[in-house]
């Protein structure tokens, strides 16, 4: 079988972690030519390598947070795992935390999560620099001593994957990666500013002479990783593999076939230096078990990998929205992304119509984007108008509650399942228009990384509006948090704002409160609010007073420090007051209060202040014990995807 056969053998769903960088990407794109059931993910958000790429085919991972994990996890339920994710391989990348957090850290958190679901094989992309000061054409058996943090860090990964694979049964592998070149590699690194160089008739200034590396090319290096899926067995279970030419080449090498590939004429330039600080003069590798065990080996000669790649980047800087995009930095990247969370409940007749305006709006901004419809268990048929219009537009993604937990579980639950760089939340009876997220996007691309909309006109009754206004201007000035005043749920919240909030782990959460907790740069954007364009609204005087009570008692001791003061100023006035009556019966015992009004009077005052007190104590009591019972927020039954309903199971939920 040909590599486009085995891809297509492969049990899906496939999920290629990491997909925004050099190798994921190629491999996604492979997959992609094949299949359309194939995953990328991506983090930050320096995804130009994915261009082109449907937005139903990336999501957003953060491998650091266990909620997007889990929340990804259960998303695409993927039965072939490609992991192609590292930080700390550039020398910019030299947090020695982050380094260890994500190549081992939570590459254990992701394994002990897929222990005991469905999935066929694990290919995960370990790396050479493993052997460290041993990396002269090494056997997989040979001792590791790793020179560095990140090659620490990869080593200690494939040990475990050895422990995973050998005891735990786990169908796992490590691919120990060489020199790896091709399309799509970063900009700084040597094989692309070689080519760069050859199609200016010149050659770069390259490290001392006789420092040798083993160059693979990416199209082989993607085929190692369709092969090892493929031949994944209990026999192969936690084994690592060199992946690699096998051929050794040295820099002047290098430039001489350089020169003879593409017809310089040009004298080579070498410098005293190996490179950088953790590079050793002969790295180089020896694949043999990579034949034997799987099949694999490097198919594609140099000169030819060089050509390939200098045509695809004569290609691409031939392209003036191309330059500057393709060198791995550390600073900001674009904001193009949206998810659209929008919690519903009796809103089966507006669904569609918010799934036309929403779509409208992302096509006309140009932006990558998702919705997400959560369906807090509405009585009508909401769950079957999410299925069909999922059916038809796979960017539109379902979220079904076990029972009605109300509009903020339902985001809190749609916000742990988004993918892109930033979320808007919305209602689903189509008060908060979304024509307005055009204003949104412009605020956040200029910075801003709260961007709420705010309800300067109400269509409702003059009265019902007053008691809006009153109580965000009564909940502003109590609360211990600057509150924007007339300000509901309608937002959009950059991805580090939404990952803060979700840290917040109260379970009777009031997120318009939350969202001024976290800060962040935070702008509003006035509009009028109109009526529901269907039915009736599921608001009525006692659930705006509790909706006045979660958020007064969730983010303001105010009261309490209310009492205190009433408490202290009432007992300080009794003591007055008594000493005031004995000076009367004293001096004046004719003016002296008689009969048992006056005191009737003081005890009912002071019992019904008590009686007061007592009852802003229990709601504040009542909020511990909510809190304490630590029962889960929300529970969602089902997934709804390309029209399918997934169940989930409890691991999923986690």
């Amino acid at each position: 079988m040909n590599i486009d056969e085995l891809i297509g053998a492969l049990e899906g769903p496939v999920l290629v972690i990491g997909a925004s960088g050099f190798i994921g990407a190629n491999l996604l794109r492979r997959c992609l030519a094949v299949r359309t059931d194939v995953v990328g993910t991506t983090f930050s958000g320096d995804a130009w390598r994915l261009e082109g790429v449907p937005a139903a085919n990336q999501a957003y991972l953060n491998l650091n947070d266990p909620q997007s994990v889990s929340a990804l996890l259960a998303r695409v339920a993927p039965r072939t795992v490609f992991d192609c994710s590292s930080f700390g391989a550039y020398s910019f990348e030299d947090d020695q935390q982050r380094i260890h957090a994500t190549n081992y850290l939570s590459f254990i958190a992701l394994l002990e999560m897929l222990q005991g679901t469905d999935i066929a094989a694990y290919v995960h992309a370990g790396s050479s620099s493993e052997y460290g000061l041993n990396a002269a054409g090494p056997t997989e058996d040979a001792p590791l001593l790793p020179n560095s943090h990140y090659a620490v860090s990869k080593a200690a990964a494939s040990q475990a994957i050895a422990y995973y694979g050998k005891v735990r049964q786990f169908p796992v592998v490590n691919l120990r990666l060489y020199s790896v070149y091709g399309p799509y590699e970063d900009s700084s690194r040597l094989i692309p500013v070689l080519c760069e160089k050859a199609m200016h008739g010149s050659l770069p200034l390259l490290a001392r002479a006789d420092v040798s590396r083993d160059f693979v090319h990416v199209d082989d290096v993607v085929a190692a990783f369709v092969m090892a899926a493929a031949r994944i067995s209990p026999e192969i279970a936690g084994e690592s593999f060199n992946i690699g030419s096998g051929t050794s080449t040295r820099l002047d090498a290098l430039a001489a076939l350089a020169i003879d590939t593409f017809g310089l004429d040009a004298e080579p330039q070498f410098s005293a230096s190996v490179g950088r600080a953790w590079d050793v003069a002969d790295w180089y590798a020896a694949p043999g078990k990579a034949h034997r065990l799987l099949g694999w080996q490097a198919s594609v000669p140099l000169a030819e990998g060089l050509r390939r790649t200098r045509d695809w980047w004569a290609a691409q800087l031939g392209r003036a929205d191309f330059a500057g995009l393709t060198k791995k930095t550390a600073g900001p990247s674009e904001r193009t992304s949206v998810s659209a969370v929008i919690a519903c409940y009796k809103d089966a007749q507006a669904i569609p119509i918010m799934h036309q305006r929403l779509t409208a709006v992302f096509q006309r901004l140009g932006l990558d984007y998702e919705i997400i419809f959560v369906n807090d268990c509405s009585p009508d048929d909401s769950a079957e108008v999410i299925r069909a219009i999922s059916a038809g537009d796979p960017r539109v993604i379902g979220i079904t509650h076990s029972r009605n937990f109300g509009s903020q579980a339902a985001f809190r639950s749609g916000m742990e399942y988004a993918s892109k760089e930033a979320c808007v939340l919305l209602d689903g009876d189509l008060q908060d228009p979304p024509e307005l997220i055009e204003q949104f996007v412009r605020e956040w691309q200029a910075g801003a990384e709260v961007v709420y909309g705010r309800r300067v006109k109400r269509d409702m009754p003059v009265l019902v509006e007053a008691c809006y206004r009153a109580f965000y201007r009564v909940f502003a000035a109590m609360s211990e948090v600057p509150v924007p005043k007339d300000a509901g749920d309608f937002s959009l919240l950059d991805r580090s704002v939404v990952y803060w909030m979700l840290q917040c782990k109260e379970r009777d959460a009031f997120l318009r409160g939350l969202r001024a907790f976290v800060g962040f740069k935070q702008v509003g954007v006035d509009y009028v609010r109109p009526d529901r364009m269907f039915g009736t609204s599921t608001n009525n005087w006692i659930k705006n007073i509790g909706w006045a009570k979660k958020g007064i008692f969730s983010f303001s001791r105010m009261p309490l420090h209310l009492l205190t003061a009433f408490g202290g100023i009432a007992c300080a006035l009794t003591v007055l007051l008594a000493l005031i009556t004995l000076a009367i019966r004293a001096f004046h015992p004719e003016l002296a209060p008689r009969g048992v009004t006056f005191m009737s009077l003081l005890i009912m005052f002071f019992g019904s202040t008590t009686i007061f007190g007592i009852g802003l104590l229990g709601e504040y009591i009542g909020k511990i014990f909510e809190e304490t019972k630590a029962r889960p927020a929300f529970i969602r039954r089902n997934l709804i995807v390309q029209g399918r309903l997934r169940p989930l199971l409890p691991k999923e939920e986690r």
